[in-house]
């Protein structure tokens, strides 16, 4: 009887032994197809990546899952950020990643990242390693966990910093497909670096920028007479404090719009007319638009999950706050968090 209970005790150890070997390659076919490359440096596995700058004829490389992860957590979020912070982001970037995996056919990743190769042009040898190991230390503490609505892949965006509150989806894109991307408070925020920038562009400048979606682009005579600072005009805000309807000459656009046209920071701005001394040496008529915040305004403020991170909160009680409605759910089985 001692013999055969011994018996199995051995067959339960080899058994578990198996499952841990053979774990890494499971995941993989879930990610990214059975005919993943198994093994890499670190145990885990291959993605296949589209890289612009590559010389693969197709311009896909293959790369180690927690080298890609760890390099696009690099490319996203500030090496000096705290822990949990960080954590909260690996569970962020796990998220798209895998979403994009679940609507691509041909299971190739888009997701931008930063390489060793850049890591270590971007800071000194042993920081670069240092740096690196930090990262990646961020992807393997949240293992395999991600954000997850109903039987779904969250949507989960991020930006720098919001204006002091961050915005509503069903506003912003006008679909209620994700409640939980909500309005939230980030007072903090209004601390960041680079929170509050002024630029200065000549209405001819903003007129050619915006040519797509401007009335005067089509109309000669509105076109000719050009633009003055009675023209713009911030008609409404979302309920964060970013423009939502703005109106130029004729032509009336969404805040959004007009920041992408004009590359600016944030969509939550304003209008005012430089000083004499603050025009251009050609003298052109110009307009000063004053921005705030550093992003689109969605979803996670990288900024203020910092900021919660020197307070002492950890990755799941951030992303509870920016994502209230989520459930987090690691590996197989499926942990409750809100």
């Amino acid at each position: 009887m001692k013999r055969y209970i011994i018996e199995q005790k051995l067959k339960s150890v080899a058994a578990f032994l198996v499952i841990i070997i053979l774990l890494p390659y499971v995941v993989s076919v879930f990610v990214n197809g059975a005919d993943v490359t198994a093994g890499d440096s670190r145990g885990s596995f291959y993605v296949k990546v589209k890289v612009p700058d590559t010389q693969e004829a197709d311009g896909v490389v293959e790369i180690g899952w927690t080298e890609y992860l760890a390099g696009v957590l690099a490319k996203e979020m500030p090496v000096d950020y705290g822990e949990e912070a960080m954590k909260a982001q690996a569970v962020i970037v796990r998220t798209q990643i895998y979403r994009e995996l679940e609507n691509s056919e041909d299971k190739i990743l888009t997701m931008g990242y930063l390489s060793r190769e850049e890591m270590q042009k971007q800071w000194k040898s042993e920081e670069a390693e240092e740096n690196y190991e930090k990262y990646v230390r961020a992807v393997e503490q949240t293992d395999d966990t991600v954000l997850m609505y109903g039987e779904g892949y969250a949507w989960t965006p991020f930006h720098q910093s919001s204006c002091g509150k961050t915005r509503s989806a069903s506003e912003v894109i006008g679909t209620e497909e994700y409640p939980y991307v909500a309005v939230r408070e980030c007072p903090a925020d209004k601390e960041a670096g680079d929170e509050v920038q002024v630029f200065t562009f000549s209405y001819s400048e903003i007129q050619e920028k915006c040519r797509d979606f401007l009335v005067a682009a089509a109309d000669g005579e509105q076109a000719e007479k050009g633009y003055s600072f009675a023209d713009f005009e911030i008609k409404a805000y979302d309920s964060a404090g970013y423009v939502s309807e703005l109106r130029i000459g004729d032509t009336v656009c969404t805040g959004d719009q007009f920041r992408d046209a004009l590359s600016l920071p944030s969509s939550a701005f304003s209008f005012s007319e430089p000083a004499e001394e603050e025009q251009g040496n050609d003298k052109e008529l110009a307009i000063k638009i004053t921005t705030t915040g550093n992003g689109h305004g969605m979803g996670m403020s990288l900024w203020t999950a910092e900021k919660m991170d020197e307070e002492g909160k950890t990755f799941e009680e951030i992303l509870s706050f920016f994502f209230e409605g989520t459930e987090m759910r690691k590996d197989i089985q499926e942990t409750e968090l809100y």
